[in-house]
C-alpha cells in the first residue's frame, strides 16, 4: 500500500524549497515504476559515486545515457531478435528506462559496459565560489596621535 503525503502545509511556511518538494513527489511516483533491471548506487569516495545497472543481453548500441539539468536517464531498447529455436527464454530483453535525480554540481564522469554491467561514474564538483574559504583577521595598529581639530565658531552676541 503506497502512502501519499501532502506537502501543502510546508509550502505555506517555506520559500525556495520548491525543487525539494518536487523531488519528493517524483520519488513517490517513481516507486511504482518497475525496478527492472536491478541497479546499485555506491559512494566510491567523498565526492564520487557509481551507478551499476545489470544489463545482461544488451549491447552498447542498445543503451542510451542522457544527462540534462540534474536528471540522468538510462534507457535500453534491444533490437528485435527472431524467437526461433528458443526452448526457454529467461534473459529478459524488454525495454527499460531508469531516471536518477542528481544533486546540484554532480556531473557524469564516464560510463563503461563490461560483463553485463553498465557502470556510470559520477563526480560532485563544487565551484570555487561556493566552497568555504578562510577569512583572515587583520588588526589595525592603534592610532598613535589624534589630530585635534578646533572648530571655530562665531561668538555669540
Amino acid at each position: 500500500m503506497a502512502t501519499s503525503y501532502d506537502y501543502a502545509p510546508l509550502f505555506r511556511s517555506s520559500v525556495g524549497f520548491d525543487r525539494v518538494f518536487n523531488l519528493l513527489e517524483n520519488a513517490q511516483r517513481a516507486r511504482s515504476i518497475s525496478d527492472w533491471p536491478p541497479y546499485d548506487i555506491v559512494k566510491t569516495d567523498d565526492d564520487s559515486y557509481r551507478i551499476s545497472i545489470a544489463v545482461a543481453g544488451f549491447a552498447q548500441d542498445d543503451l542510451d545515457i542522457t544527462f540534462q539539468s540534474n536528471l540522468l536517464t538510462v534507457t535500453g531498447k534491444k533490437q528485435e531478435v527472431a524467437a526461433d529455436g528458443y526452448l526457454h527464454r529467461g534473459i529478459a530483453g524488454r525495454p527499460f528506462e531508469h531516471r536518477f535525480e542528481l544533486a546540484d554540481h554532480v556531473r557524469v564522469n564516464g560510463a563503461d559496459l563490461s560483463n553485463g554491467l553498465l557502470s556510470i561514474d559520477l563526480v560532485r564538483e563544487i565551484p570555487e565560489a561556493l566552497k568555504p574559504r578562510k577569512i583572515s583577521i587583520q588588526s589595525e595598529p592603534a592610532l598613535t596621535s589624534v589630530d585635534r581639530v578646533q572648530i571655530e565658531a562665531q561668538k555669540a552676541a
